[in-house]
């Protein structure tokens, strides 16, 4: 799989991740509008957990893949012999005695949930009797939208191995802007701090925080600032609905400065934003008004931040 570290730094083609420390901030509904005004950018929806992107975007899948990832202990009851090995080994207490339909005899099975993956019963069965297929775990799209190509996937509910399906979009994604020779790469990040954003914002150009003036947003941002801190990625802040809490979004600002990131606009709060969502539109398509210079400016300043205000009009 891609490796966002290799070579990346010195790569011409740029990275821009939207991100958020937790759900609910508009995040995807920025990235969509980003979307529109963007030119020659692929598009990459790496919050497979949960992706939603293709909701406004309305994609036409053009090519779909399966995503295999990780293994499954099966034991073949056939070949078992219910010595027990595998029962004693497991710290996972996946394994479970059962009785064998056929003659009635005790043998083990395997708990498809509790079990890890982690082949030490299939290293140790001594019948050589426990399986341990890939694991389908999604499926990956390159899909065309009204504002460009766009990289997407669905994780199968449950499953696990997301940060490696974002790796997998990421790479895909940066395949086909070489292909087409577009300027850069719009990724719709996933929230939180943990396995899929480390995954989404590992060796990215710029990222922007989309944050909300209450007390879990401040919190929040905080944590995504210092993950993208921690990987050295250049951060901008955003904050949205900062009219609900004026004076929280400044202190917000000032923290964002502080640390060392650039806040680079705000965004009122409007109803338009659920409107646009239920007529699966970007909030900008939505005509023209203050919600539309709102983003429009914020759009800019991250691009001019980000070194592509030049070669990148909108």
């Amino acid at each position: 799989l891609y490796n966002p570290l290799d070579g990346h730094r010195g790569a011409t083609m740029k990275e821009l991740v939207v991100m958020s420390g937790k759900g609910g901030t508009g995040k995807t509904s920025l990235t969509a509008s980003f979307a529109v005004l963007a030119k020659n950018f692929v598009l990459a929806d790496t919050d497979v957990d949960a992706a939603d992107l293709h909701l406004i975007l309305q994609p036409a899948v053009r090519q779909k893949e399966k995503f295999y990832s990780g293994n499954l202990a099966v034991i073949r009851s056939d070949a078992c012999t219910g010595c027990g090995r595998c029962h004693e080994l497991c710290r996972f207490a996946a394994i479970a005695p059962a009785t064998r339909a056929t003659d009635g005899r005790s043998i083990f099975t395997v708990d498809d949930i509790a079990c890890e993956g982690c082949g030490v019963c299939v290293w140790n069965c001594p019948e050589k009797a426990i399986d341990f297929p890939e694991q389908l775990c999604g499926e990956w799209f390159i899909s065309d939208t009204r504002h460009g190509p766009l990289v997407h996937a669905r994780l199968t509910p449950g499953a696990e191995n997301s940060g490696k399906l974002v790796a997998l979009v990421r790479e895909q994604a940066r395949k086909l802007a070489q292909k087409q020779n577009s300027a850069a790469i719009l990724v719709d990040g996933p929230p939180g701090t943990g396995c899929p954003a480390i995954a989404a914002l590992t060796g990215a150009h710029s990222v922007l925080i989309v944050t909300e003036p209450t007390v879990s947003g401040a919190h929040d941002f905080a944590r995504a600032l210092k993950l993208a801190q921690h990987f050295n990625v250049a951060a901008a802040v955003c904050i949205n609905k900062w009219d609900l809490h004026p004076e929280l979004a400044a202190q917000i600002e000032a923290d964002a400065r502080a640390a060392g990131a650039t806040p680079v606009g705000r965004i009122r709060y409007n109803k338009i934003f659920t409107d646009a969502q239920r007529q699966g539109r970007a909030i900008i398509e939505m005509g023209p008004g203050e919600w539309t210079d709102d983003i429009t400016a914020v759009w800019h300043q991250w691009l001019a931040l980000a070194g592509l205000n030049s070669s990148m009009p909108s």
